[in-house]
């Protein structure tokens, strides 16, 4: 299968390629304007994709691929709230052309492609249960609402083109190479500052906030299997169904690291527009495709903290 992979220089798009090209897949890796694909390997292209330029977009398909996997986006919710309107032109009006263009180049190919969409959990009203397919949406912050605007954009290209899509909405994940911003590198980052530097405390935000947490390998997985399994017009949650609270990953790196630090509240790190609670039920990609985590919420920390040190 000839797959492209849109944000594959991204943290998620990264490990997705290299599950792809482990399964003998051959890979288009679609990079930001500027960023460098992955040079030398078998099976695997590069091609420069800038979203808010018509012809970039369409230059990704002057050959026929099987699959696209779209992971680029704007990904930092905060980032997101600084520029909601690029957030969304980026996420809701990117897709929106890729799928456009995607489905004019595929009429003249002789098997139509299979569009993955990798949305968010965060579309989701807030809840205090496992959330599953059927529950309602309910974005809450620029960034969900610009996600859920691209499942709309890829949901109305398979009505007007007979576009194959599928959704999948990822529950938070993490692992090696993940950017700073996010909660678990922040924190892991924070913490071995506490430990090089002998400090007493540690400022905090709100630790009692659930999360479901998954390694990025894991969600790497789960696409593939996707474009092998999954069904067209249909939304799978990617979760461990796993629920920790933030005070508990917080605890476990201060044991893995071997410190014991005061804990002080900072007002500046509480998200107010942050849910108390985000889990997910799997139940449905699971019983698609067989898929199920691999990995530890201990794996994830420790890979986060091992690629720290170098």
């Amino acid at each position: 299968m000839r797959v492209l992979v849109t944000g594959a220089n991204g943290f998620v798009g990264r490990s997705v390629v290299r599950r792809l090209l482990a399964d003998g897949h051959r890979v288009v890796a679609a990079v930001g304007p500027g960023a460098s694909g992955s040079p030398g390997a078998p099976n695997l292209t590069s091609v420069s994709l800038d979203l808010a330029n018509d012809v970039s977009v369409r230059a990704c398909f002057a050959e026929p691929v099987d699959a696209v996997i779209h992971l680029a986006a704007i990904a930092l919710s905060r980032a997101a709230d600084r520029d909601p309107a690029l957030a969304w032109s980026v996420n809701a009006g990117g897709t929106g052309k890729l799928t456009a263009a995607l489905a004019a180049a595929a009429t003249g190919w002789n098997t139509p492609p299979l569009f993955l969409l990798a949305s968010t959990a965060d579309v989701y009203a807030w809840q205090q249960r496992p959330i599953k397919e059927e529950d309602c949406v309910q974005p809450s912050t620029a960034y969900s609402a610009s996600k859920l605007g691209a499942e709309l954009a890829v949901e109305q290209a398979a009505r007007l083109s007979g576009l194959k899509a599928i959704i999948a909405r990822p529950f938070p994940a993490s692992g090696a190479g993940q950017d700073e911003s996010f909660w678990i590198p922040a924190r892991c980052k924070m913490l071995r500052e506490v430990k090089r530097n002998g400090w007493a405390a540690v400022p905090v935000g709100d630790l009692t906030a659930v999360r479901d947490f998954l390694h990025v390998d894991d969600v790497a997985d789960a696409y593939a299997l996707l474009l092998q399994r999954g069904t067209p017009g249909e939304v799978y949650n990617i979760a461990s169904g796993r629920a920790v609270t933030l005070d508990e990953i917080h605890t476990r790196l201060e044991q893995l690291l071997d410190i014991a630090p005061k804990r002080e509240v900072d007002s500046s790190q509480v998200r107010r527009e942050a849910r108390p609670y985000l889990v997910g039920d799997a139940a449905k990609l699971r019983a698609a495709t067989g898929w199920r985590p691999a990995r530890t919420l201990d794996d994830i920390l420790r890979d986060v903290l091992d690629a720290q040190k170098n």
